[in-house]
C-alpha cells in the first residue's frame, strides 16, 4: 500500500515540477523582447541553416524593421524591398499583406527566394541582446538577425 501511495506522489511531484517549467513569459519579459522588436534595423545573418554573407556596400542587403507606430514591417530580401504589416502579442509575430518591389536580380544566390519563404514561415520571434530569430510555428529559426551598427 505504502509503494503506490509513494509512486502516485513521486508522479504527481514531477507534474507539477514540469508544469512550472512551461510556464509563460512574465509580462516585463514580454515588453522586454517587444521593445527589443520593434523601431530597430535588424540585418540578415542566416537563413534557416545558411548564413548570409553580405559585404556594408551592398544595395539591398537582406533587412527587417518592425515600427511600433504604424505597426509596419519594412526592410529589404537581397534584391527587393519589401512591406508590410505586423501584429505581435508575447512571443508571436503575424505578417500580413507582405508586398515587394519587382527588380531583376541577378548572381544573388536567390537569397531573395529563400528569404520570403522564410518570411511566410513566421509565427514566433525571440530578441535575446543583439540579436532577433524569427521562428517558425515548431519554434524553429527560420531568420536569424542582428542589430544594425549605426554609423556616428
Amino acid at each position: 500500500m505504502l509503494k503506490p501511495l509513494c509512486l502516485a506522489l513521486a508522479m504527481s511531484s514531477v507534474a507539477l515540477l514540469a508544469g512550472c517549467e512551461t510556464m509563460p513569459k512574465t509580462t516585463a519579459e514580454s515588453t522586454e523582447n517587444l521593445q527589443l522588436l520593434q523601431n530597430r534595423t535588424w540585418i540578415a545573418t542566416q537563413i534557416g541553416n545558411t548564413v548570409i554573407q553580405t559585404s556594408p556596400q551592398a544595395r539591398n542587403i537582406p533587412s527587417i524593421q518592425f515600427d511600433e507606430a504604424t505597426k509596419r514591417v519594412s526592410g529589404a530580401d537581397g534584391c527587393n524591398r519589401i512591406m508590410g504589416s505586423y501584429s505581435v502579442k508575447r512571443d508571436t509575430l503575424q505578417l500580413s499583406q507582405m508586398a515587394s518591389t519587382r527588380m531583376a536580380c541577378m548572381n544573388n544566390n536567390n537569397i531573395d527566394r529563400d528569404f520570403n519563404d522564410a518570411l511566410a514561415k513566421v509565427t514566433h520571434y525571440k530578441t535575446i541582446g543583439k540579436t532577433l530569430q524569427l521562428l517558425d510555428r515548431y519554434g524553429n529559426p527560420v531568420l536569424k538577425f542582428e542589430l544594425a551598427v549605426q554609423p556616428r
